[in-house]
């Protein structure tokens, strides 16, 4: 019979672990969940208080216990992360959600409509970073994991910027507050966004959509009015109170915008008509368009009856933006209608316009044209000639 001799050390060692597979361990190596094979360690820290530490294998568990028996009888403090529970993903999101409320509800110049619809956006993009990651310790989400994540879904280059900013929001926060190290967001790759969209209401388009509006939403109008004769963004309109609406002087005040500016929407005549409908139906509730939360159920509603299809009602800021460069206003103008910092977005509409580029040249050619005359060029030979 064939014996093999094991070392002194490996024998102890396995005898060990047999006994504590029969149920009698050794004191202070345990399993949870009895044949997981996952170990966990039990014993008393420097400051005489019980830890259990999980350990993994049971040679990890042995000599675990034993480095920590040494540490107490030496003094030793244990590491602050062995002091307290791992912080989850959950948590931190959780952190970043109350300070993105407290920050929307300290906007002064925001309305309330706005302030609603902001909040709505932020928990419900909040909601795919909570089923993907929940209750997971932060140490075990690196970058490739979200970006995995961010994969497998059919995302445009917008949104999947958008998530990996909110994503990155919630880690800085988490570090500022002493939660999280590091920010694996960040290694997450940028993508180019492609927003050149320039979707604008056709006439005859207007003419089968209007139809629909007056039957099913005929209270509605206005508002579809205001915004086709103003270039509103939705949250401009929606958030304008009657306070900010000066009749005389034809300016509607926007008193917080997208960039937190203040600035003036001119009003034509078909705008003023519109104010003037709403403000039978709205003005007790201090709200131009009333206290609502917006033009998406409805406005959708009628563009499917009418067989509208890829239209949205920031569409109708585009159509204005057309509308008035056809019209014949250079992009400064038109700039200065949409209330832009620069020409990019106006420049969109400049094949639309007349062609007053043409129209410069031609017009410095005849302010100079006496000058250039004075001096008349001598003709080109016959044998100069570029064939």
């Amino acid at each position: 019979m064939e014996t093999e001799t094991l070392p002194v050390t490996a024998a102890i060692a396995g005898a060990k672990k047999r006994r504590a597979r029969a149920g009698k361990p050794d004191r202070g190596i345990f399993e949870k969940v009895s044949g997981s094979g996952v170990w966990w360690i039990r014993y008393v820290d420097a400051q005489g208080r019980y830890r259990r530490e999980k350990a993994g294998t049971w040679g990890n568990a042995d000599k675990l216990l034993t480095k920590r028996k040494n540490e107490a009888l030496q003094g030793k403090k244990l590491p602050e992360t062995l002091r307290c529970a791992p912080v989850t993903f959950r948590e931190i999101a959780a952190g970043a959600l109350a300070w993105s409320d407290a920050r929307i509800a300290a906007k002064p110049l925001w309305s309330d409509a706005r302030k609603r619809t902001n909040r709505r956006v932020n928990h419900y993009r909040t909601k795919k970073p909570l089923a993907w990651f929940g209750d997971t310790p932060l140490d075990a989400i690196t970058g490739q994991e979200i970006e995995r994540r961010f994969q497998g879904e059919t995302w445009s280059p917008a949104t999947w910027n958008r998530y990996r900013a909110l994503l990155s929001l919630t880690y800085r926060l988490a570090i500022r507050n002493g939660k999280a190290k590091e920010n694996p967001a960040r290694l997450v790759p940028h993508k180019t966004e492609h927003n050149e969209r320039t979707r604008f209401l056709s006439v005859g388009e207007e003419k089968k959509l209007r139809p629909v509006i007056l039957e099913k939403f005929p209270e509605r109008l206005p508002e579809f009015e205001l915004a086709l004769h103003t270039g509103m963004r939705h949250s401009e309109q929606y958030g304008a109170r009657w306070q900010d609406v000066d009749f005389e002087h034809r300016i509607l005040t926007v008193p917080g915008d997208k960039g937190g500016r203040t600035n003036h929407v001119r009003l034509n005549d078909a705008a003023l008509l519109a104010l003037l409908w709403l403000r039978e139906r709205t003005m007790e509730t201090g709200y131009v368009c009333g206290e609502t939360e917006g033009a998406t159920d409805w406005f959708e509603d009628c563009l499917r009856s009418a067989g509208i299809r890829g239209f949205t009602w920031h569409c109708l800021r585009h159509t204005f933006a057309s509308r008035v460069t056809m019209a014949g206003a250079d992009p400064r103008t038109v700039a200065e209608l949409l209330r832009d910092r620069t020409l990019h977005m106006a420049m969109r509409y400049s094949h639309l316009a007349p062609d007053f580029t043409l129209d410069a040249v031609r017009r410095m050619e005849v302010k100079f044209q006496a000058d250039s005359t004075s001096v008349a060029p001598e003709p080109i030979a016959e044998n100069a000639r570029v064939n």
